[in-house]
């Protein structure tokens, strides 16, 4: 599933295609994705794209009457295409421009969304109760400790759930929680100030590093050019389970936390 890197990472090469070009047609070919896709996003033609954000792993792409939800669910992608070839079997959307590119949205399993909104963003209820951005300063150790005060849930979950943080999923967790030296299991109200700290920092770390080298390739996940992502090359727990750690040599364990593959040091992380 792309996670919060991988759709910075996606955002950052679709928006220059898209900003200040107008759409000059939209292409619905399956609107049967996780939620229906409302007639309504038609109202998208004609209008000129003023912006293209990020909110989670929504992207969001911006015009004077309303703005185009679009989420990549487990294994979409978005791709920036001209000329744009003919459109295969889930290639479900496609956003036609003025320059003669085509921001086309394709998704095997459909577990994707293209919504269509015309209020304010912090009013939608995908986005209304989502937690701070983990690479703005809202996300802090303050913020973190309020949030895992008297909290028995383990850390790894606490720290994947959006309402305290967004974007933080299996993969960085993992990283992130060795990074900081914190068994996954432990329960979030144990961690002590300074480790709330090293995990604030952490996070930011990993997430910064992931965006800046394109983004994690496991399965599905290319860049908006094709391209793979090479944060893969730099991964040092997630998806090692019974490989030596790369600190201290001991053998890496693995583990189901809410049903995720958790992998950690159990001499490194306490």
């Amino acid at each position: 599933m792309p996670e919060l890197p991988e759709v910075e990472v996606t955002r950052q090469g679709i928006a220059p295609h898209l900003i200040g070009h107008a759409v000059t047609r939209v292409v619905v070919r399956q609107p049967k994705l996780r939620w229906p896709v409302p007639p309504e996003i038609l109202q998208l033609q004609g209008q000129t794209i003023t912006g293209v954000s990020r909110r989670a792993k929504y992207l969001l792409v911006e015009c004077a009457v309303g703005t185009l939800i679009l989420h990549l669910g487990m294994s979409g992608s978005l791709r920036v295409l001209s000329p744009a070839p003919p459109a295969e079997k889930h290639d479900h959307l496609d956003i036609e421009l003025d320059s003669g590119a085509v921001l086309r949205l394709n998704d095997p399993r459909r577990f994707g969304a293209a919504l269509w909104w015309t209020q304010p963003l912090d009013g939608h209820p995908l986005i209304a109760k989502l937690g701070p951005e983990p690479l703005s300063a809202a996300f802090n150790t303050e913020h973190l400790a309020l949030c895992l005060k008297g909290r028995t849930k383990a850390v790894k979950l606490a720290l994947m759930d959006n309402q305290v943080v967004v974007g933080v999923g299996n993969i960085y967790a993992n990283e992130a929680l060795f990074g900081a030296g914190i068994d996954p299991r432990k329960s979030g109200g144990e961690l002590t100030p300074a480790a709330i700290e090293r995990l604030v920092a952490e996070v930011k770390a990993v997430l910064a590093r992931a965006i800046t080298q394109g983004g994690t390739t496991l399965k599905d996940f290319t860049q908006a050019d094709g391209k793979p992502g090479y944060f893969a090359q730099e991964l040092l727990v997630y998806g090692k389970g019974g490989e030596p750690c790369p600190v201290c040599d001991h053998r890496l364990k693995t583990v189901k936390l809410g049903q995720r593959t958790t992998t950690y040091c159990p001499r490194c992380q306490r």
